[in-house]
């Protein structure tokens, strides 16, 4: 028997059968068959295997937990979304149930009502994040959401999500109500972009759309994430009275926005101070007979200072070297695992290759994980130099970035080249040329003459004497011991929990990779206390929603699942949605624990060869059991503290 107000899922042969959404995808009474997330989506699952759609549906359904591990998919507004990319998918599809008895999604406001469940094939991340980006945009419109909660049959909801029944309703006034004519709204572009490009990026796109209706502005919103972006018309910018950029890496086409008001923060500013932000911007004038500036200047805004432009530049190169440090770390971890520390003494395997022994192999990964790794220091100038000037900064910036190399000047050497790089990239820009000049300035002249200067700084003037810094700071991580490398161990560990793959986690673990470079005793006693505190904040929130799970939610429990995998991997941002609900609990007590783990991960002696693991690479580290005890202390420092503080809050809440 078919439920009122929902459809049996049907033939796939009805009509529209390969539309993103039908009346077959829709339950309207959602809640006689679910009660949780998980009942939900295998429920909406349902449907869309009946369709033809997804080929398994416990492998499906497991795609979707394992995304909703990584963070809730709750929106304001009473709405959950949960989506995935996956393998048993045969097309984009998307599936709608309504809720009385509301379920939670770990929204901030509470369970939601209007579920959609996202599915897309594996590899299409395109059309995820289209599904994902114009869903989220439709969800701003009040009117659609009222709508979606009024409608009266499977159908009507499934041509609403389509657009259909939106574009056909006739702007009637309602009785009593007085239309609202809209002359000269104030019109705001925006832009936000993350270091990954995925989650941050598309929740500030969302925070600012709703903010912006609420206010009454119009706002468009570009993108700029892992699965490429599409550029705002310049018909729009030209029109638009002010723009926001919410980024941690640079902005790609910033010149296009020359001349106009401009708030520019951080993308976490873009989710959590939306409306302030849109308000900032309202409030600010355009500047009369301004040029178009260059990058650099764009970079600096009113209210920023050097600090907070040098903080964009920096996060920059480093987003681009972390691939490089992972892949190569891995590969040189791997190596040592099966060939022994004596393996970086083997021959080049292009002039000795034994196809049977281990040892060949382990060369071969030794050596290509060392040719990654050569590539960090050009790699990190290269692309703090794009950070400044765009494009015109690479060339300059790896220039830069070899020479350090060459110079012996080391991670501090490539990030000074960098910024000489950057800024010499930029001076050439701003050289007025004849027109005939202007189509050679980015092929030869801004290459070659900002190579030359970069050069010649390096090789002259800044090169020998940061080497010989380089060498003191070397000198000194290898003389570490007794209460100086305790406190510094200390200190690293505070830096890696403190915002949890944020600028200072980034900070402290580019300074434990530089001293790989040229490894001695110290830097790998570092290299060690870094990544034994990176994976405290993880593992620390998944033990306390074990002893303790009353004091998180449902989903918060959940998500302590999945922190077991992510601390183990040394990925400290999976203690992100812990951190995000309850800030003043949460990052202090992860501090703590960080702080005693690379304390005592230096008094221990304990030394690691490989950047990335985790608990994948503890055999290859001096001192492993003892590792593992500094790594259960900080865990168990961190675990206590938080649940003692979140059993304090909840008395005082009780009282």
């Amino acid at each position: 028997m078919s439920e009122p107000g929902a459809s049996e899922p049907g033939a796939a042969s009805e009509p529209g059968a390969h539309e993103l959404i039908t009346a077959a995808l829709v339950d309207l009474e959602l809640d006689r068959s679910a009660a949780t997330k998980a009942q939900a989506a295998r429920s909406l699952a349902e449907r869309m295997q009946a369709l033809g759609r997804v080929t398994d549906i416990e492998a499906f359904l497991a795609d979707v937990a394992a995304r909703e591990a990584q963070m809730p998919t709750g929106l304001d507004g009473g709405i959950g979304i949960p989506h995935c990319r996956s393998a048993h998918v045969t097309e984009p599809t998307l599936a709608f149930g309504r809720s009385a008895a509301r379920i939670d999604f770990g929204a901030p406001d509470g369970p939601a009502d209007l579920i959609f469940l996202i599915a897309a094939p594996a590899g299409a991340d395109s059309d995820h994040l289209t599904i994902l980006s114009g869903l989220a945009r439709q969800l701003m419109d009040e009117e659609f959401t009222k709508a979606l909660r009024g409608a009266g049959s499977a159908e009507v909801a499934a041509a609403l999500i389509r657009g259909e029944e939106v574009a056909q309703v006739p702007q009637e006034e309602s009785a009593g109500e007085t239309p609202v004519a809209v002359v000269d709204r104030f019109r705001i572009v925006a832009v936000t972009s993350c270091p990954t490009g995925i989650a941050h990026t598309y929740m500030a796109a969302e925070a600012l759309e709703k903010a912006a209706r609420e206010a009454g502005v119009e706002l468009a919103v570009e993108t700029q994430g892992s699965a490429g972006y599409a550029q705002l018309d310049a018909e729009v910018i030209a029109a638009a009275d002010g723009v926001i950029l919410a980024h941690d890496v640079e902005v790609r086409g910033r010149e296009r926005f020359a001349g106009k008001p401009t708030v520019d923060v951080g993308v976490k500013a873009g989710i959590s101070r939306a409306a302030e932000l849109i308000a900032e911007v309202r409030e600010k004038k355009p500047a009369e007979g301004c040029r178009a500036p260059s990058p650099m200047e764009a970079a600096s805004q009113p209210g920023d200072n050097f600090a907070t432009r040098l903080r964009a530049w920096l996060m920059t190169g480093v987003s681009y070297v972390v691939p490089f440090v992972a892949a190569g770390g891995l590969l040189i971890a791997l190596a040592f695992a099966i060939g022994g520390y004596e393996v970086n003494k083997a021959p080049s395997v292009a002039e000795h290759f034994v196809w049977t022994e281990s040892v060949s192999w382990a060369a071969l990964l030794f050596q290509v994980g060392g040719a990654a790794f050569g590539f960090l220091v050009p790699v990190l100038a290269g692309y703090i130099a794009y950070g400044m000037a765009d494009r015109p900064g690479l060339v300059p910036g790896f220039v830069g970035g070899a020479i350090a190399l060459t110079v012996n000047a080391g991670f501090l050497g490539g990030l000074i080249a960098g910024l000489l790089a950057g800024a010499a990239a930029t001076a050439v820009q701003r050289l007025r040329v004849p027109q005939a000049l202007r189509g050679l300035m980015p092929v030869v002249v801004i290459p070659l003459v900002s190579s030359a200067v970069v050069g010649f700084l390096m090789f002259l003037v800044v090169g020998k004497p940061v080497a010989s810094l380089q060498k003191a700071l070397t000198d000194w991580l290898g003389g570490l011991n007794g209460a100086n490398a305790v406190a510094l161990g200390a200190i690293l560990g505070l830096m890696m929990c403190f915002d949890l793959g944020g600028p200072l986690n980034k900070v402290a673990y580019a300074f434990a990779v530089g001293g790989l470079t040229d490894p001695n005793e110290g830097s790998l006693k570092v290299m060690a206390a870094v990544m034994a505190a990176g994976m405290i904040p993880p593992l620390a929130m998944a033990l306390a929603t074990t002893v303790r799970g009353r004091l998180f939610t449902e989903t918060e429990r959940e998500n302590g699942k999945a922190a077991w995998v992510l601390g183990a991997s040394f990925i400290s941002e999976g203690a992100i949605p812990f951190a995000a609900a309850d800030p003043l609990r949460v990052i202090p007590s992860a501090m703590a624990g960080g702080a005693v783990t690379g304390a005592l991960s230096m008094a221990f002696d304990c030394t690691l060869r490989a950047p990335h693991g985790g608990a994948f690479v503890i055999p290859l580290i001096g001192q492993p059991l003892l590792y593992v005890v500094a790594i259960a202390a900080g865990v168990t420092v961190s675990a206590a503290s938080v649940v003692t503080l979140k059993s304090l809050g909840r008395r005082r809440v009780a009282a």
